[in-house]
């Protein structure tokens, strides 16, 4: 893994209009389950599930990785896709703010990212 996949999604995310995109590094955590979240909202369903599915899309084209596992898609108020040392939290607005998730790592060295100029 490299930080180049990190912002594969990270500019996946701001493609669609991800709100607040921030990256966790866990990797200093003893007990985090992976080495990196990254996490955005979106104000509907719809745009939840627009950036997830451009995060697959992206990771596949730019990296060749699919994801492991997903969760959420049934409703997209809070999307997981799985990649084993990444994990991506995509969460409807009002979610994000509900479980605070970065709150729960806030240990971690944390990125946060915006338009980039560089596209």
């Amino acid at each position: 893994m490299d930080n180049n996949e990190i912002k594969v999604i990270a500019d996946a995310m701001l493609e669609k209009k991800g709100i607040d995109v921030v990256s966790l590094d866990l990797r200093a955590i003893g007990t985090a389950i992976s080495d990196y979240f990254i996490v955005c909202n979106a104000d509907s369903t719809t745009n939840v599930n627009a950036i997830a599915d451009n995060v697959e899309d992206r990771m596949i084209e730019k990296c060749g990785r699919k994801v492991l596992r997903s969760q959420g898609k049934e409703n997209s108020f809070w999307i997981i896709l799985d990649y084993g040392d990444i994990v991506v939290h995509i969460f409807q607005t009002e979610y994000r703010e509900f479980y605070r998730l970065e709150s729960l790592w806030a240990d971690a060295a944390r990125t946060e990212y915006s338009d980039a100029e560089d596209k």
